[in-house]
């Protein structure tokens, strides 16, 4: 009973760690790769260095952003931080 009595506060010390610090960060991290993988062209982003434009073009690694002055940049695909306003689908056009 004393050894139980010892390792009772560990194991509720990783139980709160895990529920207060890891998961919440796995959530982050995979809801960044879900936006990260579902980027298309039209997109209006904001990179983790703070340009804002719209993806011109995009492949598996890369993207080509262009920015309001008309200069295209590229981009690492991990390096896109949000989206800020999702292009049209093109299938709903009437």
């Amino acid at each position: 009973m004393g050894s139980l009595a010892q390792i009772l506060p560990l194991i509720l010390m990783f139980v709160l760690f895990y529920f207060l610090l890891i998961r919440p960060q796995q959530k982050r991290q995979k809801a960044t790769q879900n936006m990260q993988s579902s980027l298309k062209k039209g997109d209006k982003v904001a990179t983790i260095g703070g340009m804002h434009g719209t993806i011109d073009s995009i492949d598996e690694l890369k993207i080509v952003i262009k920015s309001p002055d008309g200069t295209k940049l590229t981009f690492d695909r991990a390096s896109i931080r949000e989206i800020t306003e999702s292009a049209p689908d093109k299938e709903a056009t009437f």
